[in-house]
């Protein structure tokens, strides 16, 4: 059996080099043509790089306090609702379809999916920018998860490539790949949808609140939608040679996007969501800053928080 073990890995290699030539498109990049590591090291024999890469983020820390972090509602009392975990795994298999219908590079795709939002703060988007409003406020610089994400990221010595699709993954900077920017694309996609479900098991939406003529192009239910986005995000990319939504199609994503955040995230109903989110993120770094804590000190211990976490210990104080 050994014998067997060995054969297989000194076989590896060339058999992935082999399939992604005649299986991945010339847009795609190939596995053992990464850019490299921060830090060199050993490669394993019968995983590749980005394979390394998505192991490594999956036993990591940071990935596993996701499934405390909110994705809208804080800390909810129910169990169907969505976390930042189920959010992280949904984008990263909606992105995983895509990429794979494009010949493009899965492993590559499933290891910036799950490692985009590893940076990200308790409470959400509310808890990413009280944050920010309190590191401006002490220490005269800003936070933006995605930039934290990317910290967390080269401290795992993940490949330039993966650390570069989650730095980009939301911001300015487009992806220099298109596996990265599947996921940037994909990550609203996800989201969109999810939220919706969330919003109207929680009560805040009705099926009758949604608009018309988006509901009616892209589906009535979050799965229908999801596979007319795909279809389109597909065939779109697939003629453009990148990643692309059609007109009609991006256009109604946008639209909906839009009547979320009218609706739902900043809706009256989230103010006060957010007004215990700023609060509890206020008392934390000024008590973290009044005991000396270095502003690179707080980013790393608040963002690392759960909400429940963070909501006790500011309790506490």
């Amino acid at each position: 059996m050994p014998e067997l073990v060995g054969r297989v890995a000194d076989a590896f290699e060339a058999l992935v080099r082999e399939h992604e030539e005649s299986w991945l498109s010339s847009l795609a990049v190939r596995s053992y043509e990464t850019a490299g590591r921060e830090r060199d090291e050993d490669e394993c024999a019968l995983r590749t790089p980005f394979q390394r890469d998505r192991d490594r983020i999956v036993h990591s820390k940071p990935f596993r306090r996701l499934k405390g972090k909110t994705q809208v509602f804080i800390d909810p009392q129910g169990d169907h609702f969505r976390t930042r975990m189920t959010h992280t795994l949904e984008t990263t298999a909606i992105s995983r379809v895509v990429a794979r219908a494009l010949r493009l590079n899965e492993d590559l795709t499933e290891a910036i999916g799950l490692g985009h939002d590893l940076g990200h703060t308790p409470f959400g988007h509310a808890g990413e920018d009280a944050l920010d409003q309190a590191l401006r406020a002490r220490f005269e610089r800003g936070f933006r998860h995605n930039e934290q994400s990317y910290r967390i990221a080269r401290g795992l010595n993940l490949t330039h490539e993966v650390c570069e699709g989650i730095r980009t993954h939301t911001g300015p900077l487009e992806p220099g790949t298109l596996e990265g920017r599947i996921v940037r694309l994909v990550d609203r996609v996800a989201y969109i949808n999810h939220d919706i479900d969330d919003a109207l098991r929680y009560g805040l939406l009705e099926e009758g609140d949604l608009p018309h003529e988006e509901i009616e192009l892209l589906g009535p239910t979050g799965a229908k939608r999801i596979d007319r986005l795909v279809h389109d995000l597909v065939e779109s990319s697939a003629a453009a040679g990148d990643i692309r939504q059609s007109e009609e199609i991006g256009g109604a994503m946008q639209r909906l996007r839009q009547f979320m955040f009218d609706r739902v995230y900043l809706a009256a109903h989230a103010k006060e969501e957010h007004r215990r989110a700023h609060e509890a993120i206020e008392r934390i770094v000024e008590h973290l800053a009044e005991r000396g804590d270095s502003a690179d000190e707080i980013v790393e211990y608040v963002a690392g928080m759960t909400d429940r976490f963070a909501l006790a210990y500011a309790e506490r104080l």
